[in-house]
């Protein structure tokens, strides 16, 4: 059973809450890109956060990143490197966004 359901998930707010609507985040050559915070969400004790880049040159989609929480409770966002992770991920969030 995929636990990454629309019935598991529950709408949050904590990077937008912690850095506000808009964030700069630093690609890996180091050039710093503009987001805006779409939405965010948790499942299965995971959290997510799906940016839209600003003034983005070609394809509109946005970005889904994982949410982490370190020890001393500063959050972070990270690409999500797990294949099947992102899948189950970009795929709740279509059902989410574009319900049938």
């Amino acid at each position: 059973m995929n636990p990454f359901t629309a019935a598991n998930t529950v709408w949050a707010s904590r990077i937008r809450d912690a850095f506000g609507p808009a964030l700069e985040l630093q690609d890996e050559k180091g050039k710093t890109l503009n987001y805006q915070v779409e939405n965010e969400f948790d499942v299965s004790g995971r959290s997510y956060a799906v940016l839209r880049r600003e003034q983005a040159q070609g394809a509109d989609e946005p970005e889904i990143f994982k949410v982490v929480t370190a020890a001393d409770g500063t959050l972070s966002l990270e690409t999500i490197e797990d294949d099947d992770e992102w899948e189950d991920v970009s795929e709740l969030y279509d059902e989410l966004t574009f319900p049938e």
